[in-house]
C-alpha cells in the first residue's frame, strides 16, 4: 500500500515534519506501507507558477501523481493566523478536483498552544470534506507544550490505527475504486 505524507512545514527541521514522521511511523507499525513524504516548501515556486500559468512543473506533477495514487494520506500543516498555511491550501488548490474522492486522510497540525487545535475541526476537516476525502475521526494537534506530554502519543496511535483500518488492502482496492461518471454511463448504454 502507498502512504503519502504531505508536510507543509517551512523549516528544514520543522516540528511539522517531525509530527508527520511520527504519524507515518505509527501507521507503518500497523500495516505494511511504502511511504513517500512530500515537503511543500520544496515545491513553493512550482505551486505559485501553476497557480498563475495552469501548468505544473515536473516536481509538482510528480507530487500530484503521488497524492492521487496514494492509498492513504497524512497531511500536516503549521497553524498560521488560526488556519492552515497558504502554501498548504495552494497545494490542494492545484490538485485535480477528484484526486481525493474516497481517499482516507489523517489530518494533523502543529501550533504554539493547545487552543490552535480548533484548526482541525474548523478548517482542515471542512477542507477535506469538500474535497470528498474520508477524514479519520481523530485529528492530531501538537502544541509546544505537548513535547514529552503523555496525551500526544495516544492521539498519534489512535489516529494511525484509524487510518490503517481505512486504507484498502489489495483485495479491497478494486472494490473501492471510484468509477468516473462517464465510465458508469457508458456501461449502462445498450449497443
Amino acid at each position: 500500500m502507498r502512504l503519502v505524507v504531505v508536510a507543509a512545514g517551512l523549516g528544514v527541521s520543522s516540528s511539522t515534519r517531525l509530527l508527520a514522521d511520527r504519524l507515518a511511523a505509527a501507521v507503518a507499525e500497523r500495516t505494511p506501507v511504502d511511504t513517500e513524504v512530500i515537503e511543500l516548501r520544496d515545491l513553493a515556486v512550482e505551486i505559485a507558477h501553476h497557480l498563475t500559468s495552469g501548468f505544473p512543473g515536473k516536481a509538482l506533477a510528480a507530487a500530484q501523481d503521488a497524492v492521487t495514487g496514494a492509498d492513504g494520506l497524512i497531511v500536516v500543516t503549521p497553524v498560521f493566523s488560526a488556519s492552515y498555511s497558504g502554501l498548504f491550501k495552494s497545494f490542494f488548490d492545484v490538485l485535480d478536483k477528484d484526486a481525493l474522492t474516497g481517499k482516507p486522510v489523517l489530518i494533523a497540525a502543529t501550533g504554539g498552544t493547545a487552543r490552535h487545535s480548533l484548526l482541525l475541526d474548523h478548517a482542515l476537516r471542512p477542507l477535506f470534506s469538500h474535497l470528498r476525502a474520508v477524514v479519520v475521526p481523530t485529528g492530531v494537534h501538537a502544541a509546544s507544550e505537548d513535547r514529552g506530554a503523555q496525551g500526544l502519543p495516544d492521539r498519534i496511535d489512535r489516529a494511525a490505527r484509524e487510518l490503517a483500518a481505512l486504507m484498502p488492502t489489495a483485495e479491497r482496492r478494486e472494490e473501492t475504486r471510484v468509477v468516473p461518471f462517464a465510465e458508469r454511463l457508458a456501461a449502462l448504454q445498450v449497443p
